[in-house]
């Protein structure tokens, strides 16, 4: 045992040291936030598009994206994605082509025509942002689902039943800038767009079929339409505008809107559809900021759709402190200063459904003002905790976030992630690819349980507490009869079942309760022979748990951490673990790279190049100083 105390030590000194030498002047730490091929492949498209010469950016991206081609001719998301993904291969394949520095008779394009050909072509794509990119850039008509919802909508207020505040934060400010475009049928080529006629295996687009569901949702969009006043055209106009200010108001300093890549894109084309001209300056500095989100991943350069540097840098100065470094040290006191500076101040979209609460969240990346998130808000309150019980600028700084994270719990108990109490399950009822999983922002168990772990373990709130109580309910209501949480921002059941451990112990319920104990015994069975743990991201689509075959440090970091607050004593199971994390963490190969984030289910997965150091260091922590070992 005195061995793997040593062990502990030196990964510890390790980590530390290198976090140490890798935090940026600011007191920031910038790691990448990898995403695939989709935000490379998008804005290969949209420069050759607007013909704004950026070869250099283009040819490493290109560079990028055909690195990432499989033996079959297509692209996936994640190592274990059975049978590629379609709509991934279909960016790759149209952005390498207009890149100009593929050519339709290289063998990889041909590779890449016959596997699409084999999926069912263009017309079996199913991304949503893959089908606007296409109908954007005249590969396609725009689909019936997007064409069939007026842009009137967004003249409804927030009193009707079906208003554009009901969709989620991350849904409207993708789905305004789509309905501008459908509604205009708006398409761009130019001289150099590559014709893809060839991956229609069909002659024809097929007919769109919609479900009863989705046209209740129609009529009652209709029916809200009908009790407007003004003529068809005048209402059309006033939406044409109300859309236009929409997207205006929420760009943020560096161009972007949102700080997303994603949405930046659509935007961008948005605004070609209003009119604008290319070299508009609200479409060069989106450009600009879109070019500046790029990073190195093994070398070769991607675009991020929202760098992680915030979250990174708040969980990682969480986690140092955690590893015994004083909040005096030179590094704490660079990257607290630093988070404080993060702060938002501005109210946005997330007061509509919390009117009476101030600003005090903070967000994702350093970029976003005005879009703060509850997951970001207890990661940043958690880094800054110490500091609040001896400096007044960091008391109130942490007063106002707490406040906020508290006013953000929804009515069922749990937390969502960016709005208040916006889960009408209708929305979810769209045609729209993907919207099932981004049209609402319900309560989730990762969300619920961290913000539970934070305000039982740093504001000593516990389950007498009428509040924390509703939220302890909720997890325990939502657990999965195997003894799982699905997690939503994580993969998938391990991140879930790891947030909602922590947070029910931390708030007061006893490691003997019943879903407690079955939570612990469903991580114990999953354990891997080798004493990790690893998930597939099939779980996030097929929503049961996928064994990786494999794994990562992530998830063995995290189902550790849950047993580690479960049991008062190491486990053979738990020293298993920990010996098989240390062994990890000097390991490199598709698993330890392998994408524990997740985005939207089928569509986004993220492998963030910081975790492999944020939660094995987190654990390791947490083992040494509840054990003392």
């Amino acid at each position: 045992m005195r061995n793997l105390s040593s062990q502990i030590d030196q990964e510890i000194q390790r980590l530390t040291m290198n976090l140490i030498h890798e935090q940026h002047q600011d007191g920031s730490w910038h790691f990448c936030f990898e995403n695939g091929i989709l935000i490379d492949a998008h804005l290969i498209i949209l420069l050759r598009t607007l013909n704004m010469p950026s070869e250099d950016l283009i040819k490493r991206l290109h560079e990028r994206i055909l690195a990432e081609q499989q033996a079959d001719g297509g692209w996936r998301w994640y190592t274990d994605e059975k049978g590629g993904n379609l709509s991934a291969s279909v960016d790759a394949y149209y952005a390498l082509l207009y890149s100009g520095y593929s050519q339709a008779n290289d063998e990889p394009i041909e590779r890449a025509r016959r596997y699409i050909q084999s999926k069912g072509g263009l017309e079996k794509v199913t991304s949503i942002l893959t089908i606007a990119l296409l109908a954007a850039t005249g590969q396609r008509k725009w689909p019936a689902s997007i064409t069939s919802i007026p842009l009137e909508v967004l003249l409804l207020p927030a009193s009707f039943p079906i208003s554009i505040y009901d969709f989620s934060g991350y849904s409207r400010v993708h789905l305004v800038p789509l309905l501008i475009m459908a509604d205009r049928k708006f398409a761009m080529k130019t001289a150099a767009t590559p014709d893809l006629s060839d991956l229609r295996v069909v002659s024809t687009q097929a007919e769109e079929s919609f479900t009863r569901e989705f046209q209740d949702i129609l009529a009652g969009i209709q029916s809200g339409l009908g009790r407007l006043i003004g003529t068809p055209r005048s209402l059309h106009e006033a939406a044409t505008t109300k859309a236009e200010q929409f997207m205006i108001q929420r760009i943020e300093s560096d161009g972007t809107l949102y700080s997303y890549a994603s949405c930046t894109l659509l935007m961008i084309f948005a605004f070609l559809a209003l009119g604008y001209d290319s070299k508009h300056p609200l479409i060069t500095h989106a450009v600009q900021g879109l070019i500046a989100m790029q990073c190195l991943s093994r070398g070769r350069t991607t675009i991020q759709n929202s760098p992680s540097t915030v979250w990174d840098t708040a969980l990682l100065t969480y986690a140092l402190q955690q590893a015994g470094m004083s909040d005096e040290h030179e590094t704490i006191q660079r990257a607290t200063k630093y988070l404080l500076a993060m702060q938002q101040h501005k109210t946005g979209d997330w007061q509509i459904q919390n009117p009476n609460a101030l600003p005090g969240g903070w967000g994702f990346s350093e970029t976003n003002t005005i879009n703060p998130d509850v997951d970001d808000s207890t990661a940043a309150l958690r880094a800054i905790h110490s500091l609040s019980h001896r400096d007044p600028t960091y008391r109130d700084a942490w007063n106002r976030g707490i406040q906020w994270v508290i006013s953000m719990q929804n009515n069922d108990g749990g937390w969502p992630a960016f709005e208040k109490n916006t889960d009408k399950e209708m929305l979810t009822w769209l045609a729209i690819p993907g919207a099932k999983s981004a049209a609402i922002d319900p309560s989730e168990a990762d969300l619920t349980g961290r913000t539970l772990e934070y305000l039982g373990n740093f504001a000593a709130l516990d389950i007498k507490h009428e509040f924390i109580g509703r939220g302890t309910h909720w997890l325990i209501e939502h657990q999965g009869q195997d003894g799982s949480w699905y997690g939503r921002w994580g993969i998938c059941y391990i991140y879930g079942t790891w947030a909602a451990l922590t947070g029910l112990t931390a708030t007061g319920i006893s490691p003997d309760h019943a879903a407690i104990q079955k939570g612990a015994n469903w991580l114990q069975r999953i354990q891997n022979p080798d004493g990790g743990w690893g998930e597939s991201c099939q779980s996030d689509q097929l929503r049961h748990y996928v064994p990786l075959g494999a794994s990562t440090p992530s998830q063995t970091a995290w189902a550790l951490d849950a047993l580690i607050a479960v049991n008062a004593q190491p486990t053979p199971a738990i020293d298993r673990g920990i010996h098989r994390l240390i062994t990890l963490l000097h390991e490199d190969h598709w698993a330890t790279t392998y994408p524990t984030g997740a985005g939207l289910p089928d569509f986004f997965y993220v492998h963030y190049h910081s975790y492999r150091t944020i939660w094995p260091l987190l654990t390791l922590s947490h083992y040494r100083s509840k054990y003392k070992r």
